[in-house]
């Protein structure tokens, strides 16, 4: 089940990276002119992650993710695989769950102000 929990963590991974790396593509684009950054699907797809995120922190439920790598985890024999040991360096830190739950409120607050300033095309 190991290489089942590393492929979990490394989708967490991507979507960290995605949230992250969306959101500074979003306000980097905008000032270069890339037009893909303003992709109204891809607008959506963004806030709704960062805002799935934000709500479960701010209702104290644990990341889906998280859980499962943890089960999938649980009873596995032998030293953490090359990506867990990796992945998770970037991912998990040890510090008070409020930190998280404000971080993720204020990124979804960035998010949503890059929504007004820098605003997704309109369909045509």
């Amino acid at each position: 089940m190991a290489w089942l929990a590393n492929t979990v963590l490394a989708v967490h991974a991507l979507l960290v990276l995605f949230i992250v790396g969306g959101l500074a593509a979003i306000w980097i684009g905008a000032g270069v002119g890339w037009q893909w950054v303003g992709n109204r699907r891809f607008r959506l797809f963004h806030l709704c992650a960062i805002g799935v995120v934000a709500a479960l922190a701010l209702l104290g439920i644990a990341c889906p993710l998280t859980v499962l790598e943890d089960w999938l985890r649980t009873g596995a024999v032998g030293a953490e695989g090359f990506v867990q040991h990796w992945v998770s360096r970037l991912l998990y830190y040890d510090l008070p769950s409020w930190v998280f739950t404000l971080a993720y409120a204020l990124f979804a607050l960035l998010v949503l102000l890059a929504w007004r300033l820098v605003p997704p095309r309109r369909r045509r």
